[in-house]
C-alpha cells in the first residue's frame, strides 16, 4: 500500500519561504517518478516539480524556476519542495504526487501531467498575502 503524506504547508506573506515535505510509505523503489503539483480555486491541477528518483533529475514549470527546489532524501525516502521568493500567484493546495517505474527522460520531459500520476497525497494549503 502506498502512502504520501504531506505537510509544511502555510500562509507567508510576499517574498517569504516555506519548505513542503511528503513522506512516501510503502513505496521504496528508485527509478521511479515524483512530483508536487498545484491546483488553485476554479483552475486546473498543474505541474510545478517533477524529480526522477534514479539520478534527482528535475524539472521545473516556467512560473516557479529560480525561486522553487525539488529535492529527494532516499534514506528518509522524503521528497521536498522549498519555496523561495513566494508570490501571491502561488496560493494553492499543494500536492505530492509518485508513479514508477518510469524512464527518467519522460520523468523530466516537461510534458507530464497530473493523469500520468497513481498516488497521490492528501494535499497542504499554501497562502501567499501581498
Amino acid at each position: 500500500q502506498v502512502r504520501l503524506v504531506e505537510s509544511g504547508g502555510g500562509s507567508v506573506q510576499a517574498g517569504g519561504s516555506l519548505r513542503l515535505s511528503c513522506a512516501a510509505s510503502g513505496y521504496t523503489r528508485s527509478g521511479d517518478c515524483m512530483g508536487w503539483f498545484r491546483q488553485a480555486p476554479g483552475k486546473e491541477r498543474e505541474r510545478v516539480a517533477t524529480l526522477y528518483t534514479g539520478d534527482s533529475r528535475t524539472d521545473y514549470t516556467d512560473s516557479v524556476k529560480g525561486r522553487f527546489t525539488i529535492s529527494h532524501d532516499r534514506a528518509r525516502n522524503t521528497l521536498y519542495l522549498q519555496m523561495n521568493s513566494l508570490k501571491p500567484e502561488d496560493t494553492a493546495m499543494y500536492y505530492c504526487a509518485a508513479v514508477g517505474p518510469w524512464s527518467n527522460s519522460r520523468c523530466v520531459s516537461g510534458r507530464v501531467m497530473a493523469t500520468d500520476f497513481g498516488y497521490w497525497g492528501q494535499g497542504t494549503q499554501v497562502t501567499v498575502s501581498s
